[in-house]
């Protein structure tokens, strides 16, 4: 990020917000080895805004506040959230591949998240059941909606409408 600008803020901050809004409000759903948490469709953003890899972190470790997994969930949780956000902003600048660039938040929370799980309690013997459904999950969410969502974005860019604009791809 070369300027840390009003608009980058409020954009980090909208983000985050509406990462929490969407895993908050599905209450008990929205954590656990069978998750449903749409906020993952927000893991494509950082393909267009850099400051969103950041924002998802924080969104994350807010919302992880109320898993009920405790601190390995609310610590590590958002690590993996940063490092998917990080990657799929990588891969896309690389291939310009929506669908290559969506893998990491799917492949790093269906196979970490359940080390998270094994950490409070869950038993070893049921880290493939909840690396499956995460896998599921998260694939369903990435690449349903978080596609859209880069679809639209994509549309908005090119119309220049300007709160879409700063943070350019490349």
């Amino acid at each position: 990020m070369k300027h840390l600008t009003t608009k980058l803020l409020a954009r980090a901050g909208i983000i985050a917000a509406l990462y929490v809004g969407l895993t908050v409000v599905f209450g008990e759903l929205a954590y656990g080895p069978l998750q449903i948490r749409p906020a993952e469709a927000l893991t494509v953003l950082p393909v267009f805004f850099p400051e969103a890899a950041v924002a998802l972190y924080v969104g994350c470790l807010l919302a992880n506040l109320f898993s009920g997994y405790g601190l390995p969930d609310i610590l590590l949780g958002p690590i993996v959230s940063l490092a998917a956000g990080l990657l799929t902003r990588l891969i896309y600048k690389k291939t310009e591949n929506i669908f290559l660039a969506a893998l990491p938040p799917v492949l790093l929370n269906g196979f970490l998240i359940p080390l998270i799980f094994m950490m409070t309690g869950t038993p070893w013997s049921e880290y493939w059941v909840c690396a499956g459904s995460l896998l599921l999950t998260e694939a369903v969410f990435i690449y349903t909606i978080g596609v859209g969502v880069y679809y639209s974005l994509k549309r908005l860019r090119q119309r220049e409408i300007a709160f879409f604009v700063l943070g350019s791809i490349g």
